[in-house]
């Protein structure tokens, strides 16, 4: 990072300006929100106008997953662009149509018909839907410590405590307990028991469980290995289906393709975002089983958008997964990724306000602790939705300070760069995380 002052400190630029009077800043009381402007971005940095330089530890929004020099995806969107923007979803494009065919390769078991929409929260509005208008029933039960998007669908099945501003939801959302074995008084494959006497108790009234197989900004909580394979089951002995929300965890995130295959699950719905275009174009997907496909050969699909299939978000995707495949991206992340958890774990060693890492491949999490044996968080979930700064926001402005972005989640920072980071670049990012979390062990007798 440069020796200048922070752009916290100092006059804010022309852009920084217009964009603080006429743009809603997310998820955020508008009087705290104060937006950098940013100019430009390489490899795994990217700078602001002020002349500061990051090493993007959380790949953004955890979304991008090539970097920020993937010119092969940049290049096949402005072709695209060029050679037809836009067209209704009732035509077929080459950039669709070979994303469609991609999707059904790359993705676990038998997968292979999809929807696309523009983002993660609408490719779970489609799964909704798909799962009610297939099984007939309404209800769809999810969990806790979860974040399934903004729209009003996904908010309403979303346990993250931002759902609380928007409620009442939707009807027929059910919660239940997470696989947290760090923070919960149950344990992980207890809770499993517990999701299978509630489909129990509801009758045949549950169209599916919705889960993300690896929770992301809720924790980065990695269950057991036997526990998705036994939730699969459960909500089949209940006529449910399974809907797997891979819209962080896919594409190479855990080193392998999908959360899913870290299991060896395939659910019969499954969702994605997020480094489905590596963040280089809004898209997202919902891809179902030949079973589910085929129900609505004779049955409407009752569902659209005037972006579906966008051809440009689309050839960024199609470019983007003959990158992971032609460069060989995943296997490496999968490589780095051991790299950074062992990395992770020596952090804790030195740390007394490191109560647990976890996590699989490039998508980590540190949580913090005021009392390792009593396991005390500093943050708490009402955060999220109030005033102020806690101090795990202070260990991420540290971070900030030495050059390292790392976004951060009630009370876990979440370590997901892109998948193209080295060892070297690790390295560097780690070393500043171990300045920055003096912060917390300073502050655990506050």
């Amino acid at each position: 990072m440069s020796d200048e002052t922070s752009s916290m400190d100092v006059e804010r630029t022309p852009v920084e300006r217009l964009d603080k009077e006429y743009v809603f800043g997310t998820w955020s009381y508008q009087s705290e929100v104060d937006p950098t402007e940013i100019v430009g971005a390489e490899g795994v940095r990217f700078r602001d106008a002020h002349g500061n330089e990051w090493i993007d530890f959380s790949g953004q929004l955890m979304c991008s997953n090539l970097g920020h020099s993937a010119d092969t995806v940049a290049d096949a969107m402005a072709e695209q662009a060029r050679e037809g923007a836009y067209y209704a979803p009732g035509f077929a494009t080459e950039a669709r149509a070979k994303l469609g065919e991609k999707l059904a390769e790359v993705t676990p078991g038998d997968l292979s018909k999809t929807f696309f929409s523009t983002s993660g929260t609408e490719a779970v509005e489609a799964a909704i839907k798909i799962a009610r208008m297939y099984t007939g029933k309404q209800k769809i039960v999810s969990r806790y410590r979860s974040y399934h998007g903004a729209t009003y669908g996904s908010i309403s099945v979303t346990g993250d405590p931002r759902r609380l501003k928007a409620e009442p939801g939707i009807p027929g959302t059910i919660k239940a307990p997470d696989p947290y074995a760090y923070g919960s008084t149950m344990d992980p494959m207890e809770s499993l028991e517990y999701i299978d006497e509630m489909l129990m108790l509801e009758g045949d009234t549950v169209a599916a469980v919705l889960v993300e197989p690896i929770v992301g900004s809720n924790g980065i909580l990695v269950p057991p290995d036997e526990y998705l394979p036994r939730l699969k089951k459960i909500a089949h002995d209940h006529d449910a289906l399974l809907i797997c929300d891979e819209v962080m965890s896919g594409f190479g995130r855990t080193g392998e393709w999908f959360g899913s295959d870290v299991f060896d699950v395939t659910p019969d719905i499954m969702t994605m975002a997020k480094g489905l275009s590596g963040a280089y174009a809004p898209l997202g997907a919902t891809i179902v089983t030949p079973e589910i496909a085929d129900y609505f050969e004779d049955e409407m699909f009752c569902h659209g958008h005037t972006y579906a299939g966008h051809p440009v978000a689309c050839a960024a995707g199609l470019a983007a997964i003959e990158t992971y495949q032609e460069e060989g991206i995943i296997e490496h992340a999968k490589e780095v990724g051991d790299y950074l958890g062992d990395r992770l774990e020596e952090l804790a060693e030195e740390h007394p306000s490191v109560g647990d890492t976890r996590g699989i491949g490039l998508f980590r999490g540190i949580e913090l602790t005021r009392d390792p044996d009593e396991r005390v968080p500093f943050g708490s979930r009402e955060d999220k939705i109030s005033k102020g700064t806690t101090v795990v926001d202070e260990v991420s402005a540290a971070a900030a300070d030495g050059g390292v972005y790392v976004a951060n989640m009630i009370n876990t920072l979440i370590i997901a760069p892109p998948l193209t980071i080295t060892e070297s670049d690790i390295d560097e990012a780690v070393a500043v995380l171990d300045d920055a979390l003096e912060v917390s062990d300073a502050a655990m007798d506050r």
